[in-house]
C-alpha cells in the first residue's frame, strides 16, 4: 500500500525540474565556462558597489549571496568512487586470510585489493601501508616501477621545491634504481636506499683493457658497405645460436673469411660495436645511438645477452620526460623490458604534471596504446589503477579520465577489479551527465558483486525521470541486506515528505559521519526561515568532521543573517582545506568572496591577528585559529612558522592531506637550512619514518639549536621508547626546547606535551615538576594544560580536584568532546556515562565511549548488548581497538568464528598489533580444539 501511495505522489512530477536546465558547457576541468563568466561579472559589479558604499545595511546579505541560498531539491550526496563493502569486517577478514595463505607472487595484488577496499575509509596512513606492502612483495620490474611511483605520488614529493622526480629520499621502496632490479627481497622494507653510496662494483673497464681486447687476433671479417670490420669468429659465434650455426655449421659462411653484412640494417659503427661487445661483453663505452642499433641487431639475431646488456644500459640513461618519450618507442618496438620500465618510471614519477602532456597521454589512453604496452608486458591493472586515480583527482569529467578508466576495465581480470573499474567509470559518466552509459556501468559493476553500485544505478534512473523505480531498487536493497547508513541516505532522495526526513534520521543514526543528512536538514530549516536552527544543525557535523561543503553551507547561512565575521572565518578555514575551492555552486572563487567580505568586517593589523590567534588557541577554537592564520598568511605568505602552525591544527582536526600540504609549504618557504630540516623531519614523522625524522632533527640541532628542532627530537623519541633512562633524556630535550626563543603559543604546547609524557614523570617520580609545567602553561593561557593537571590530581588520589580541573577545560574549550571523555575517568559510573554520552553526541568518531559502555555492559553480563554497542560504531568506523575488544567479547562468549573474523579484520588494519595476534592465536587454537574450551 505504501508503494501505491508513492506512485500517486510521483504522478505529474517533473523530476528534471529538480535540477534547472543547464545551458553551460562543461570544460575539461569540470567547471562551467558560462557560469564562471557570470560569476566574475557579478563579483566585479558587487565589488564596485561595495567600494562606493561600504556601509551597506539590509540589502547586504542579498548582495553577498548573489545566487541565492541553497535549495533542498538541488542537494544530492555524491556516489563515492570506491569499492564500498556492505560487510566490511568480513571482507577485511577474508583479505587477511588470503594474504597469509597465498603464494609470494600473489601477495602484492592482494595488498592492492586491500587498498581498494580501505579507500572508502579515507585514512591516508592505512592506504600508504597497503602500497608499501604491495611494493615490498612485488617481483617484476613493471609492478615495482608503478608502485614506487605511486608511493612517491602519495607523498606528493612533486610539491617540494628542489626535489627531482628521480630522487628516492633514500627510501628503498621508492628508489627508481631499486625498482629496476627484478626479484623479491623480503628485507627491502627495512633497508635504506644505497643510491648515495659509492658503488665500486660498477667501475668501468679501463681504456687499456679495452685496447688489449681489440688487439686480439682477428680471423673473420664482416663487410658493411665499403668497410671491413675484423672480428674473432668464436666470439661472434658465442653471441647466439644462429651465429654459431652460421659460422660453424654447414653454411657457406663457415668457410668464408669475409662475410657481407651490408643488407642486415646495421651501420659500420654499429658492427664495430658488435665486435667490441663480443670481445668485452660491455656496451657502456658506446654512444646511445649505437646501442640502439645493437639492440635491434640483437633482436634479429637472437643475441639474448647482448640485448639484455643494451636494454639495461639504455634504461640507465633515461633521466627526464624527453628521454622517456624518445626511447619508449624503441623499447616497445624491440620488446626491451628494462628500457620500457625505465621510461614508464620517469613518466609516472612526473605525475600529476605529466597528465597534462598530450604526448604522455597518447602512450596510455587509447585502446591501441594499451595494446602496444600489453604486447610488451607493460599494460596492467595496477598501472591503469594508478593512472586513473591521479586523473580522477585532477578532473572527474575529463576525456583522459574516461579513457584511462576504460583501459582499466580492459586490464581487469578478477571480479573485484572489474567491479572497481566499472563503478569508477560509472561515477565519472554520472558526473558528465551521461546517465544511460553510467547506468550500464553501475549495473555491470553490481553484477560483478559490488552492491554499492546499485546506488549509482538508482541515481541514474532518478536522473532520467524514473524516481519510483529508483525508490523500489533501494528499498529492495534495504530489505535484502543488513541496512547501513548510505542505503537510507540514498532512498531519502527518492522519498517525499515525512518519509524522506525519517530516512535521513535513520541514515544519521546508522552512520553519523554522512554529511548529506545534516546538510539537507539544515537547508530545509533555512527554507522555513529558521536560519539559526539551520546553523545549529550543520554545526553538529562540523564539530567532529571538517568537510569543505559543510563549511561553505554554514557561511551561506551566516551571510544570510549578516554575521559577516563568522562567514569570513568559515571561508578562510575552508580555503585552508582546499585553496582552489569555488563557492556558490562553483561560480565564485573563495578568495574573491573574502575580498568582498573584507568590506563588511573590520580587519586588524598583523599584531592584532597574533592576539586573536592567542585567544582562539586558548579557547581551543581550531576553526577560528585556522581562519586567523589564513588572514596572517595573506599579509605574510612566506612565513613558514605560520604554515607549520596550520599543519598542527589540521592534524588535530583529522585533515591529514591538508596538513601535509601545509608542512610542504612550510618547508618550501624556510629561510634557513636548519629550519628546512625540521619541517622535513615532521613530514617524515607523519608518514611513519621516525628514524629519518630523528636524523633530520639532530642535523638541524648541529647547525643551530632551535626550539622546533629540540621539540621534534623529543617528540620522536617519546613515540619510540619509554624506558626510565630515555624518559629522563626526553624531559631534558623538552627543557632545552624551552630555553630556545619561540612564541608563547608553541611553548605552551611543549608544556602540555607532558600530558603525553605523564607516565614518564611518574616513572621518574617527578609529579611536582609535571604539575609545575602544566601550571606554567596555564599562566600563558594554554587551556589544554587543564587536562594534564587533572591527571596529576588523579595520580595523587584527588579525584574531585581532577574532575573540577576538567570542568574548567569544558567551560573554556570551544571543541570539548575530548574533555568530556577525559573527565569521565574522574567520576562515578553514572556521571561517567553521562559525560561519555555527551562526548559521543559531540563527536561520534571517538571510540573510547563505545568501548567503555560496552565494557560496563559486559561487566553486567549483558553480552548481547555489549557486542551491539561496539557493532553500532564498527559499522561506520572499523577501528582496531573496537574490533579487538569485540573479538575478546566473542571469545569469552565461546563464539570462536566471530572472534577470529574480528581478529583478522583488525590485523588487516594493523598486522603487527601484538595483543590482537595473541588473541587470534588463542582463539584459533580453541577453534581447532573445542574440547579444551
Amino acid at each position: 500500500m505504501r508503494g501505491l501511495k508513492l506512485i500517486e505522489r510521483f504522478k505529474g512530477t517533473q523530476v528534471h525540474a529538480l535540477n534547472p536546465p543547464d545551458t553551460t558547457v562543461v570544460n575539461s576541468t569540470g567547471s562551467s565556462s558560462t557560469s564562471n563568466k557570470l560569476g566574475n561579472h557579478r563579483v566585479k559589479f558587487i565589488g564596485s558597489k561595495l567600494k562606493s558604499n561600504k556601509a551597506c545595511s539590509g540589502s547586504g546579505a542579498k548582495t553577498l549571496v548573489p545566487f541565492g541560498l541553497p535549495r533542498t531539491d538541488l542537494l544530492e550526496p555524491p556516489i563515492e568512487p570506491h569499492l564500498k563493502s556492505i560487510q566490511l569486517v568480513e571482507t577485511l577478514s577474508n583479505l587477511y586470510r588470503r594474504f597469509e595463505t597465498c603464494s609470494e607472487s600473489e601477495k602484492s595484488l592482494v595488498c592492492i585489493e586491500q587498498y581498494s577496499v580501505l579507500s572508502s575509509l579515507g585514512d591516508p596512513k592505512l592506504l600508504r601501508r597497503c602500497l608499501r606492502a604491495a611494493r615490498q612483495h612485488a617481483f617484476d620490474l613493471h609492478s615495482k616501477v608503478v608502485l614506487s611511483a605511486w608511493l612517491r605520488y602519495e607523498r606528493r614529493e612533486d610539491e617540494l621545491d628542489g626535489v627531482s622526480p628521480m630522487d628516492c629520499s633514500r627510501f628503498v621502496l621508492e628508489c627508481p634504481k631499486a625498482a629496476l632490479v627484478s626479484g623479491y627481497d623480503p628485507n627491502s622494507i627495512y633497508d635504506h636506499c644505497k643510491c648515495y653510496q659509492e658503488r665500486s662494483e660498477f667501475t668501468q673497464v679501463s681504456k687499456g683493457d679495452e685496447f688489449l681486447a681489440l688487439e686480439e687476433d682477428s680471423d673473420i671479417c664482416f663487410r658493411v658497405g665499403n668497410e671491413d670490420i675484423n672480428c674473432i669468429r668464436f666470439k661472434i659465434a658465442a653471441l647466439s645460436t644462429p651465429f654459431k650455426a652460421m659460422l660453424y655449421g654447414s653454411f657457406t659462411e663457415s668457410k668464408s673469411y669475409r662475410i657481407d653484412f651490408s643488407q642486415n640494417d646495421i651501420s659500420v659503427e654499429g658492427m664495430r660495436g658488435v665486435d667490441l661487445y663480443s670481445r668485452t661483453r660491455r656496451v657502456d663505452s658506446l654512444s646511445p645511438e649505437i646501442i640502439l642499433e645493437l639492440l635491434s641487431f640483437a633482436n634479429r639475431f637472437c643475441c639474448e645477452d647482448m640485448k639484455s646488456a643494451c636494454d639495461i644500459h639504455l634504461a640507465s640513461l633515461v633521466s627526464c620526460i624527453e628521454d622517456a618519450l624518445d626511447l619508449i618507442e624503441y623499447g616497445l618496438e624491440e620488446r626491451a623490458n628494462a628500457l620500457i620500465a625505465s621510461c614508464l618510471q620517469v613518466l609516472l614519477r612526473e605525475l600529476p604534471s605529466s597528465l597534462y602532456n598530450p604526448k604522455v597521454m597518447k602512450i596510455f589512453c587509447s585502446f591501441e596504446a594499451r595494446e602496444r604496452l600489453a604486447s610488451a608486458g607493460h599494460a596492467s591493472f595496477l598501472l591503469y589503477y594508478f593512472l586513473s586515480q591521479v586523473a580522477m583527482e585532477a578532473s572527474m569529467v575529463s576525456n583522459a579520465t574516461v579513457m584511462l578508466l576504460e583501459r582499466l576495465g580492459e586490464c581487469a581480470t578478477e571480479k573485484w577489479q572489474k567491479a572497481l573499474a566499472l563503478h569508477q567509470l560509472g561515477c565519472v559518466l554520472l558526473e558528465r551527465k551521461e546517465y544511460v552509459s553510467a547506468q550500464c556501468c553501475f549495473e555491470a559493476a553490481s553484477e560483478a558483486g559490488h552492491v554499492y553500485s546499485l546506488a549509482g544505478m538508482a541515481r541514474c534512473r532518478y536522473k532520467q525521470g524514473q524516481q519510483y523505480s529508483a525508490y523500489r531498487l533501494i528499498s529492495s536493497l534495504i530489505s535484502e541486506y543488513k541496512a547501513v547508513g548510505w542505503m537510507y541516505q540514498e532512498r531519502s532522495l527518492y522519498n517525499v515528505g515525512k518519509d524522506k526526513i525519517a530516512d535521513l534520521e535513520t541514515a544519521t543514526e546508522l552512520d553519523p559521519t554522512l554529511p548529506f543528512p545534516y546538510k539537507y536538514r539544515a537547508v530545509s530549516k533555512a527554507e522555513e526561515k529558521q536560519t539559526r536552527a539551520a546553523i545549529s544543525e550543520i554545526d553538529r557535523i562540523i564539530g567532529f568532521k571538517l568537510v569543505p561543503d559543510c563549511l561553505e553551507l554554514r557561511a551561506w547561512f551566516l551571510m544570510a543573517i549578516e554575521d559577516y565575521g563568522s562567514a569570513l572565518r568559515d571561508i578562510r578555514a575552508l580555503l585552508t582545506l582546499d585553496p582552489s575551492y569555488k563557492m556558490f555552486n562553483e561560480k565564485v572563487r573563495g578568495d574573491i568572496l573574502i575580498e568582498l567580505l573584507n568590506y563588511k568586517v573590520q580587519l586588524g593589523s598583523q599584531a592584532d591577528c597574533w592576539m586573536q590567534l592567542y585567544d582562539r588557541w586558548s579557547s581551543v577554537d581550531d576553526i577560528g585559529s585556522l581562519a586567523v592564520i589564513h588572514q596572517m598568511l595573506v599579509n605574510d605568505p612566506g612565513n613558514s612558522l605560520l604554515r607549520f602552525r596550520q599543519s598542527l591544527l589540521l592534524l588535530r582536526l583529522n585533515c591529514q592531506k591538508a596538513a601535509m600540504r601545509c608542512l610542504r609549504l612550510a618547508r618550501n618557504h624556510s629561510s634557513s637550512e636548519h629550519e628546512k630540516l625540521v619541517y622535513e623531519g615532521w613530514i617524515l614523522y607523519d608518514i611513519g619514518h621516525r628514524e629519518e625524522a630523528l636524523a633530520r632533527a639532530e642535523k638541524s640541532i648541529s647547525i643551530q639549536r632551535s626550539f622546533e628542532a629540540f621539540f621534534l627530537k623529543s617528540y620522536t623519541l617519546a613515540d619510540s621508547s619509554l624506558d626510565p633512562e630515555s624518559s629522563s633524556y626526553v624531559i631534558q630535550l623538552l627543557q632545552e626546547a624551552l630555553r630556545c626563543p619561540s612564541d608563547g603559543l608553541r611553548k605552551g604546547q611543549v608544556s602540555n606535551s607532558t600530558l603525553r609524557l605523564c607516565t614518564i614523570y611518574v616513572d621518574c617520580g617527578k609529579l611536582d615538576q609535571a604539575a609545575t609545567c602544566y601550571t606554567n602553561a596555564l599562566e600563558i593561557k594554554h587551556t589544554r594544560a587543564h587536562q594534564g593537571l587533572a591527571r596529576i590530581y588523579f595520580l595523587r588520589n584527588q579525584r574531585k580536584a581532577a574532575y573540577d580541573e576538567m570542568s574548567k577545560l569544558i567551560e573554556k574549550a570551544h571543541n570539548n568532546a575530548s574533555a568530556y571523555e577525559k573527565r569521565s575517568e574522574y567520576c562515578d559510573r553514572e556521571t561517567a556515562k553521562n559525560d561519555l554520552n555527551m562526548a559521543t553526541k559531540l563527536d561520534p568518531l571517538r571510540t573510547y565511549p563505545y568501548r567503555y559502555r560496552a565494557a560496563v555492559l559486559m561487566d553486567d553480563q549483558k553480552e548481547t548488548e555489549a557486542v551491539e554497542e561496539l557493532s553500532k560504531a564498527i559499522a561506520f568506523k572499523p577501528d582496531l581497538q573496537m574490533l579487538h575488544l569485540r573479538a575478546a567479547f566473542y571469545e569469552s562468549m565461546g563464539d570462536m568464528k566471530s572472534a577470529l573474523c574480528d581478529c583478522e579484520a583488525a590485523l588487516c588494519l594493523e598486522p603487527n598489533h601484538m595483543d590482537t595476534l595473541d588473541l587470534y592465536n588463542r582463539a584459533r587454537d580453541r577453534a581447532i580444539n573445542p574440547q579444551e574450551m
